[in-house]
């Protein structure tokens, strides 16, 4: 109604200049015809007015069918959301697993030691070690041999030995118990002198991607990440992804350092991934500055956005129109109610919608997260609106006012 008000008042300040108010009029009343304001789009705006976004609303509140769903951002949906968007810790699913050690695989190459106690009966053409004296111990070294497909090595007098999925030691027990009452008092001892198997593969934004062997030491995650060179990507856009047989996990590289506790043993057959993650949102509409906006990958929250978007315009945006357009899991609303269970299959087009005219919403905005590919958009105030049909009034209206001058 505020529209054809105004084109009336101009209607009767140019009713004694026929000529001129008749172009004005013709002007404002094709405006009327073709739909003032940005309801229908005469008016030029970047995107649905506050009303137009809260129809949506209305229509499912009508009880028709609507995919996209609008929701308003309380306390209790922050927390829901954040909830959702909460990472598995390392130390949640793998904290408690201690590194297996140097465990021996098919492929392997072992050195096999044995040692008699004098005199010795069953390896006793060995040769001595001259400086150790005739009572000294005898050892024999077998040539290093590979363990099989079948996971085993073979040692004279001993047979076949089983040797995959073992620990060193447990070989040598095992070579040990099978030479009793055949060699003297036998000592066994067995070393790895090439690990084929208990490797941990290192790829993505590192500097050199590589298989670290695993020693008895027991490496943990940022010690492939130094092996690897570290990072080639800032510390802040990196996360490192673990994939430990079907389950792949993955944090912030910030987070693990600045958490030990993330920093887990690895086992062999780990793979680390260090994936470099430009997250980025998109803001539109009467915010400080319309553009994409790239954020770590520890996530942002949305006062944080707006703060780095330069707040809101204070000339144009609507304070209750700020809305984040997102494609949510259901999963992350139904627990609240704002979308049923039984919707709760794939991702929904969602309207989180958000009023700042409230000053408790202040602090809700510092705990609702953004995410990747979500849209900031602020609408614009309905004075603003009136403001720019004020000035194409004015530059209707201008020249006419001028030529009535001229010609007078």
């Amino acid at each position: 109604m505020v529209y054809q008000e105004l084109v009336l008042f101009f209607a009767m300040r140019f009713q004694f200049y026929p000529r001129q108010s008749a172009t004005l009029v013709s002007a404002l009343c094709f405006g009327l015809l073709t739909g003032c304001g940005t309801q229908s789009g005469w008016l030029s705006s970047a995107g649905p007015s506050t009303e137009q976004v809260n129809s949506v609303a209305k229509i499912q509140a009508d009880g028709r069918a609507n995919a996209i769903k609008v929701v308003d951002v309380t306390e209790l949906v922050a927390r829901q959301v954040k909830a959702s968007q909460r990472r598995a810790l390392f130390s949640e699913s793998w904290g408690q697993t201690r590194s297996p050690g140097l465990v021996v695989g098919a492929g392997d190459v072992l050195e096999v030691s044995v040692w008699e106690a004098p005199p010795a009966s069953l390896f006793g053409t060995a040769v001595l070690d001259p400086r150790a004296g005739s009572s000294a111990a005898r050892l024999t070294a077998f040539p290093e041999q590979m363990v099989n497909a079948a996971g085993t090595i073979n040692v004279p007098f001993a047979g076949a030995v089983p040797a995959a999925g073992r620990l060193p030691q447990d070989i040598e027990a095992d070579i040990t118990q099978r030479l009793k009452g055949k060699a003297n008092q036998p000592q066994v001892m067995v070393r790895v002198t090439r690990n084929a198997t208990s490797n941990v593969t290192v790829v993505g934004e590192v500097a050199q991607s590589l298989r670290m062997p695993l020693t008895a030491k027991g490496e943990r995650l940022l010690d492939a990440l130094a092996a690897a060179g570290g990072v080639r990507q800032p510390v802040a856009k990196m996360s490192l992804q673990i994939t430990r047989g079907s389950q792949v996990l993955s944090l912030p590289l910030d987070t693990i350092i600045a958490d030990p506790l993330q920093n887990i043993a690895l086992h062999p057959g780990d793979v680390v991934t260090a994936v470099h993650q430009p997250f980025s949102l998109t803001a539109l509409g009467a915010t400080g500055r319309n553009e994409e906006l790239n954020f770590e990958s520890q996530g942002i929250t949305l006062a944080q956005a707006l703060g780095r978007l330069g707040g809101l315009q204070d000339a144009r945006a609507d304070a209750r129109g700020v809305f984040v357009f997102r494609f949510e899991d259901a999963a992350a609303l139904s627990a609240t109610g704002a979308i049923a269970a039984g919707q709760a299959q794939g991702k929904l087009p969602v309207v989180y919608r958000v009023d700042l005219k409230d000053p408790a919403m202040f602090f809700v905005a510092q705990d609702f997260p953004m995410r990747h590919k979500d849209v900031v958009y602020v609408s614009n105030a309905p004075a603003a609106e009136l403001q720019k049909f004020l000035n194409i009034v004015g530059s209707v209206a201008g020249p006419i006012l001028t030529l009535r001058a001229v010609t007078n």
